[in-house]
């Protein structure tokens, strides 16, 4: 997967070359070219000197090939400005904007853009946004046979009903992140934009139930 990342601070660098470890393909985009020194000499991936949320910069950086999109500049504007153009403009639907200001992230999940705030950041956590199956689970079972795992709400499953999403999916919902709160849904609570859900499955069919959440209900034939 190609990934693009404004930003290459401490952060940006470190995500950079975690997912370039991972074998995706990575341009970083930042407007001071000496920022990139962070990368080291072996990173591989774009250097795209620019503006994050600039369509033509964005281009540069692949961003129409793009399966994700990573905003963690410096600034809680340029993020979240740049978040919603590579939703909006060029439909990157993986998409995950840093935020300084905790107070803001509700303001941004009602935009439909999952966000990481500073005060409780790991490079974990970004992953987990950008590639759930990428990153190490929520939580393991000693024997590692299950997990708890976090995972965006395709627009596919938007309106359905968690009773459905589990029955379709075999996972079993822990709890539901709506909003920046944490909510334990019923069996009847209707999914919407912008959730987070945090489901338990057997490790062993950890792919059989992300081909599930992206096929949609009834295997996107409804």
């Amino acid at each position: 997967m190609h990934i693009v990342i404004m930003g290459c601070g401490r952060v940006g660098a470190a995500l950079a070359q975690t997912l370039e470890e991972q074998g995706h393909s990575i341009a970083v985009i930042d407007q001071d070219s000496t920022a990139f020194r962070r990368l080291g000499a072996g990173f591989g991936g774009r250097r795209v000197t620019g503006v994050g949320f600039d369509g033509d910069t964005l281009r540069e950086a692949g961003i129409e090939e793009a399966g994700a999109f990573a905003a963690v500049s410096s600034g809680d504007n340029s993020n979240i400005i740049a978040a919603r153009v590579a939703r909006e403009m060029f439909g990157i639907e993986n998409v995950a904007a840093r935020i300084y200001d905790p107070r803001r992230a509700e303001v941004y999940q009602r935009l439909g853009i999952p966000t990481v705030a500073t005060v409780r950041w790991t490079a974990d956590q970004m992953l987990r946004r950008l590639l759930p199956s990428g990153a190490e689970p929520l939580w393991r079972d000693p024997s590692g046979g299950v997990q708890l795992a976090e995972v965006h709400t395709p627009e596919t499953w938007i309106g359905q009903r968690i009773s459905r999403l589990q029955e379709e999916t075999g996972v079993r919902v822990a709890f539901v992140t709506r909003l920046g709160e944490a909510m334990l849904p019923t069996a009847d609570t209707v999914l919407q934009e912008g959730d987070l859900v945090h489901a338990m499955m057997r490790t062993d069919e950890v792919e059989k139930v992300e081909t599930a959440f992206a096929a949609g209900p009834d295997g996107g034939h409804n």
